[in-house]
């Protein structure tokens, strides 16, 4: 398995970013934020998810078993060894979309190593939904992309801004930016049935407050979306998730909605303002 990227800023780093990236995508698309950490002084490390990226087996597909959690625990050694080069440094974890559901459950088991939770183009999901997701794509074969749970996943998404233009006009205001993904082979591919039944599953688990609860406290969290996100349900979804966050306890928890955007912040329209904001709350840590 190929391991992360790194992204090194001039001198000792005053921080550690490390990205877990969305689905149907790669870890190179986040240069331009990368670029931008480095530059405040912020190491970014970041890999290809399984089933992701260049050198992926399967597009589209994690592992013959535990999935989900295969990916937490590689993006875990990877933190392990980072910090085994910068001992002491304060470290952060950004999850985008799927990565940011990742990134809920890294922090129930890995909370106490973080200094801060940085989750970008969240949203929130109910169990029975998980629960009907992650069944239905139990449904077909294992390997083969499930065209039919994709179509059901992601059907709605475009509805927002029809007459859309493309079918993934709900990534950005930018249409540059969408056409680049369009173009990209590594980018918009169907998961296979597998991956979307880890998927769900990892979904489905982040509704039990009562394991959620395991999280530290003082954790700070960051919530960063569009508001005309659909993954985020037009920003409801957001607020749900951080209100969870709360009802369970914790206690700096921040939502931050930028009006007209849609899902990845990191190619819209207002990126800049998006990276320096993002950039300001860690230096608040």
């Amino acid at each position: 398995m190929e391991g992360y990227s790194i992204w090194k800023p001039e001198g000792a780093p005053r921080g550690i970013v490390q990205i877990l990236h969305g689905m149907a995508e790669h870890i190179a698309r986040y240069d331009r934020p990368a670029q931008a950490l480095t530059h405040a002084g912020y190491l970014v490390i970041g890999r290809n998810h399984r089933g992701h990226g260049p050198n992926a087996e399967l597009l589209g597909y994690f592992a013959d078993q535990n999935g989900w959690q295969k990916l937490i625990d590689d993006a875990y050694a990877d933190a392990l060894d980072i910090k085994n080069q910068y001992p002491g440094v304060p470290f952060f974890l950004l999850g985008h979309s799927m990565g940011s559901f990742l990134a809920r459950e890294y922090a129930v088991q890995h909370g106490g190593e973080l200094n801060g939770l940085i989750l970008c183009g969240a949203g929130f999901y109910d169990r029975p939904l998980c629960r009907s997701g992650r069944l239905i794509a139990r449904c077909f074969p294992r390997k083969k992309p499930a065209r039919f749970v994709n179509n059901i996943a992601f059907a709605g998404n475009n509805k927002p801004f029809a007459p859309a233009r493309t079918a993934f006009d709900w990534l950005s205001r930018d249409e540059q930016e969408v056409d680049k993904y369009v173009a990209a082979p590594l980018c918009g591919f169907c998961f296979t049935a597998s991956a979307f039944a880890d998927f769900f599953g990892g979904l489905e688990a982040l509704t039990y407050e009562k394991d959620l609860s395991v999280m530290p406290k003082t954790l700070p969290v960051y919530f960063m979306s569009g508001d005309k996100d659909p993954v985020g349900q037009m920003g409801e979804g957001v607020k749900k998730a951080a209100d969870q966050f709360r009802r369970i306890g914790m206690e700096d928890v921040t939502v931050k909605l930028y009006p007209g955007a849609r899902h990845e912040l990191f190619n819209e329209i207002n990126r800049e303002e998006v990276t320096a904001d993002l950039i300001a709350w860690l230096k608040t840590l």
